[in-house]
């Protein structure tokens, strides 16, 4: 009977048990109750057994899933070869005699074979209720089944721990070889791929022991060998530095988090470094932030004026078209009024303009005219106290077409490398601000040569005066200088904003950052190429410690320091730096500064469109009301009532004037011009800086030194990002407007342009 139990612990069939592990009905009477359970225990676990063999030789047969494979291999090499081992160890104990299995010598107590195999137990029924499971599911992505071992291998069981520790191994190596196949070669599989053919990781294809930083940087790096292998690049990466990965990433394995994301982090160093050095050079980043600033922050200022007068055209001829089909504006139409606005201009040949694209997230739209009730503007005015987040553009985005319009750059390769989404936004949000500025003041300056040649024209007939009866002769002198003053102080604003939004911050922060480019990539460009190391090294060629320059505090004032290499790390940290100095120079990361800049504009283009509706002119016709004093009309009606609206727009105007200019003061003082896309590094660097107790024997003094030099550098930023600040202020109060006396308040006594507004 001995030998028919170890057959049946083999995985043999036996007609002591016709069905599942329950002993046979003929043999139960002749066996104590004791032995009969010790029996049914061991056919129990001789089952399970059997149940795990079958299961993984038929999945190893039929799922599609190499990883399900690997698993049932690994199950077959770990565990039941341990088990089957273990089965073969106790018949030769017993045929030995051994005096620890065999009583006397002579028979064999089934209590002490079921505590041989109780080990067993455990581990069966959790190998069980694995294959049930993947056969359940023979489709099993990778992600889901190595998330699915490595949850089970953390249970206090050992001997559980480590089969399924083996098993998930077993898995992640076969993730590994796709993985090494993606980051070292650019393939992607054609069965189970890791990635599809846009770069995107397939559905539960990735473990959620990968960070999201090694996400990233796996994308990162496996898009970049693809495509360049795809192009046919002239020069590929070098052997031995792809040898150095290889070797690398065979060393650790996924669930090992730590290990993995610095080896990730570290291929994805050198293979920006040498990107850097042979594929995305100097010049072509010099070429992107050129086209960058060209288009989005209107550079090329002969593009940008025919833009805005090509996208008021548009309006215009689809406002005069009766059909309702063709009165639609669509993003083709204005996709076409870029190409439309570079002809004749620099930007005609210019290959970047084919990447530029309008997006209207509200689809199509009939063209709107302006507002002439203000509501949108107390609508912008009473978000303020709601609080705009720093980057939202909604408030500008709608001053080319009366809807949101959204202008943005189809990136491509190389230049995905160092530009996102984050920074696409960021541009867009800069562009939507310059062109409501620009467009304001392009209205402005329509309206005042149209209230010139009005006011040309009326003179021929009134010489020195205005015109009109005697009754009504003040009135109108009174209300043509308000409305002057109204559009003098109008022009004036604009052009001191445009002045020093386009000198003072785009012009100056653009020549700061080709300066940067080209004196940290200075070393790069003269002296040899040199292997790539995997280790990183913070030493130079004279041994003396060096700090990357991007945490210096030259480089966040002059630039970096020629000794330093510019890799694409340092790259974006420098675009970033970039677009949130004009982020903050623009103003557009104080809420309520851009609140009331929005409703400047807008009660800007309410006067203009006021004017067009008055026929070019403030004052009405000579003959235009009062002629045949007819239906109880007077002499002056048409005067009074535009009196109010120059008055009203007029008081809006300097309220509004002197908000912005305190609010502009106290903004230095309080600093709420908060960095909107600020790097985390210097944000943690910072707080180590200023809240933090150094222990010199856990933290490195190079460290301290960084964290206090990159302290250092940001406070310095800030302080140069507040004389931008500081500039507009001084351009504003040039002739004391703001600080000697309040608008509007003046002593009766002075010859204001706009005269006595209380006459009136």
């Amino acid at each position: 009977m001995i030998a028919e139990i170890f057959l049946v612990l083999h995985g043999h069939p036996s007609s002591l048990f016709p069905k599942d592990h329950t002993i046979h009905p003929s043999f139960a009477p002749l066996l104590h109750p004791g032995e009969q359970q010790c029996i049914e225990s061991l056919a129990q676990i001789a089952l399970r057994y059997r149940t795990v063999k079958t299961t993984c030789a038929r999945l190893q047969s039929t799922s599609p899933s190499r990883y399900i494979s690997a698993t049932c291999a690994a199950i077959n090499h770990c565990a039941l070869n341990e088990y089957e081992a273990l089965v073969i160890s106790s018949e030769e104990r017993v045929l030995r005699r051994d005096a620890n299995l065999v009583a006397s010598g002579s028979f064999v107590p089934l209590s002490s074979l079921r505590a041989t195999f109780a080990e067993w137990d455990a581990p069966l029924v959790s190998l069980v209720s694995l294959v049930e499971e993947l056969e359940s599911h023979k489709n099993m992505q990778p992600g889901p089944l190595i998330d699915l071992l490595l949850e089970r291998a953390r249970t206090g069981v050992h001997r559980i721990a480590h089969i399924f520790t083996q098993l998930s191994h077993a898995a992640e190596r076969v993730w590994r070889i796709q993985l090494i196949a993606f980051l070292v070669h650019g393939s992607i599989s054609t069965t189970n791929p890791l990635v599809s053919d846009s770069y995107a990781f397939s559905d539960g294809s990735v473990p959620s022991c990968i960070s999201p930083q090694s996400r990233d940087s796996i994308l990162y790096v496996g898009r970049a060998i693809a495509t360049i292998k795809a192009a046919r690049w002239q020069t590929q990466l070098p052997t031995d530095l792809t040898i150095e990965h290889a070797k690398a990433l065979e060393s650790v394995l996924p669930d090992d988090q730590p290990n993995f994301d610095r080896v990730i982090s570290q291929i994805r160093t050198n293979v920006s470094e040498w990107l850097w050095m042979n594929v995305l050079t100097l010049h072509a980043v010099e070429e992107a932030v050129d086209s960058f600033a060209n288009y989005f922050l209107l550079r090329n200022g002969e593009f940008s004026l025919a833009l805005i007068r090509e996208i008021e055209r548009l309006k215009i001829s689809r406002l005069t078209v009766r059909s309702g089909a063709t009165s639609m504006i669509r993003e083709q139409d204005l996709n076409l009024a870029i190409l439309r606005a570079s002809l004749g201009t620099t930007a005609q040949h210019d290959p970047a303009l084919s990447h530029l694209r309008f997006l209207l997230p509200s689809g199509p739209l009939r063209p709107l005219l302006p507002s002439l009730a203000g509501g949108s503007l107390s609508r912008s005015l009473s978000q303020s106290t709601a609080g705009p987040s720093p980057l939202d553009s909604s408030l500008f985005t709608v001053a080319l077409l009366g809807t949101p319009l959204i202008l943005t750059y189809t990136v491509t390769w190389p230049l995905d490398l160092f530009v996102h989404a984050t920074e696409l936004s960021s541009y867009g949000a800069l562009f939507a601000y310059l062109s409501a500025l620009r467009k304001t003041h392009n209205s402005i300056h329509a309206c005042w040569s149209s209230l010139s040649n009005t006011q040309r024209a009326r003179r021929k007939w009134t010489r020195l005066g205005e015109g009109g009866t005697a009754g009504d002769l003040q009135a109108r002198k009174e209300l043509l200088r308000c409305g002057w003053g109204v559009i003098r102080d109008m022009s004036w604003f604009l052009d001191t904003l445009l002045g020093y939004v386009m000198i003072d911050v785009v012009d100056v922060e653009c020549r700061r950052l080709k300066k940067q480019l080209r004196s940290q990539s200075g070393e790069d460009e003269h002296t040899a190429r040199k292997p790539i190391s995997a280790e990183p090294s913070s030493t130079n060629v004279h041994g003396k410690t060096t700090l990357p320059a991007s945490r210096s505090t030259a480089s966040n004032m002059a630039g970096p320091t020629p000794s330093s290499k510019l890799d694409f790390t340092t790259l974006r940290q420098i675009h970033a730096t970039y677009l949130d100095r004009l982020l903050t120079g623009c103003l557009l990361t104080n809420p309520d500064v851009t609140t009331i800049l929005a409703g400047i504009f807008e009660l800007c283009e309410r006067f203009v469109a006021q004017v067009e509706r008055w026929g070019g002119d403030i004052l009405p016709a000579l003959l235009g009301e009062g002629s045949l004093n007819s239906e109880g009309e007077e002499v002056g009606t048409l005067v009074r009532e535009r009196r109010a609206v120059v008055v009203e727009i007029n008081e809006t105007l300097h309220d509004l004037l002197v908000n912005f200019y305190e609010h502009l003061s106290s903004s230095t003082f309080q600093r709420p011009f908060a960095s909107s896309s600020a790097d985390a590094s210097k944000s943690m660097a910072m707080a180590v800086g200023d809240h933090m107790t150094f222990n010199s024997s856990r933290i490195p003094v190079a460290s301290v030194s960084k964290s206090r030099l990159q302290t250092n550098g940001d406070k310095a930023e800030n302080v140069d990002v507040r004389r931008h600040v500081e500039r507009l202020m001084l351009r504003l109060d040039f002739n004391g407007g703001f600080s000697k006396f309040s608008w509007g308040k003046k002593e009766k006594d002075s010859d204001d342009i706009l005269g006595n507004l209380d006459a009136l």
